[in-house]
């Protein structure tokens, strides 16, 4: 186990720098500086991040566009009018109604909530802060076909997409990719945003003995991962996706 930690830490250290970010969705975000806009446009892009990663950027530079390039402003002041265009919006399974229902109940999120930040950080993890973030998410009235655009974790989904996300606003290092915003949540609480590829390099090192790509394959995935490091355990998420994307491992 010694060498794979020295293995999975060189790799680690290969990819978790600022050129990842130039095929990653993270560079959404990365084009602003205000709290608000970062946490809105990297949870936008998030949320769409599923298919060619080329597409998902084009897209998310869409909705930013959309957005006047400032999401915390256009959130608490657009009108009625202003959602229109956000209809023809479709990226893959995620259409227009869903975009339009995303933007008002991140509205209400941000009006009435206290923000993003403090709905993923209720309770006394960061399962119990994903199963209230859906909670209040939903609270407002939604098409039911909106439902499957935000993971269920009681379901069992493995929720790559909202783990990568907290990953974003949580992790702090000085490399460049991560922001390390959100104060709320430790590092040391994530879990890894599971994958296919993340998924697959860890089978083959030995560190996923479990066969489906759920909840539980990420709790087993993570705390193997947390004996290398009790207290960053995903950052070995640079290693892995670095190993199965861009390796073909």
């Amino acid at each position: 186990m010694t060498d794979l930690k020295a293995f999975l830490d060189e790799k680690y250290l290969k990819y978790n720098n600022t050129s990842f970010i130039e095929t990653d969705p993270i560079q959404i975000p990365r084009q602003f500086s205000e709290k608000e806009n970062i946490e809105i446009a990297g949870f936008l892009a998030a949320t769409i991040a599923w298919g060619q990663r080329k597409t998902i950027i084009n897209n998310s530079l869409k909705l930013m566009r959309w957005m006047d390039n400032n999401p915390i402003d256009f959130l608490l002041n657009a009108s009625e009018n202003d959602y229109k265009p956000f209809l023809d919006f479709k990226h893959r399974t995620f259409n227009g109604e869903d975009c339009v229902f995303f933007i008002k109940s991140l509205r209400n999120i941000y009006l009435n909530h206290g923000g993003l930040e403090e709905i993923f950080s209720h309770g006394s993890s960061v399962r119990e802060g994903l199963i209230n973030a859906r909670k209040v998410f939903f609270s407002i009235e939604h098409p039911t076909t909106s439902n499957r655009q935000f993971s269920n974790v009681e379901k069992k989904s493995a929720a790559k997409r909202l783990n990568m996300y907290l990953r974003w606003m949580v992790r702090k290092d000085n490399n460049g990719v991560d922001f390390g915003i959100w104060n709320k949540i430790s590092p040391s609480q994530l879990y890894l945003p599971l994958d296919v590829h993340t998924a697959n390099v860890s089978r083959q090192l030995g560190l996923l003995t479990r066969k489906q790509n759920d909840w539980q394959a990420v709790e087993e995935l993570t705390g193997k991962l947390r004996e290398f490091d009790p207290n960053d355990p995903v950052k070995y998420d640079f290693a892995l996706f670095g190993l199965g994307a861009f390796e073909n491992f």
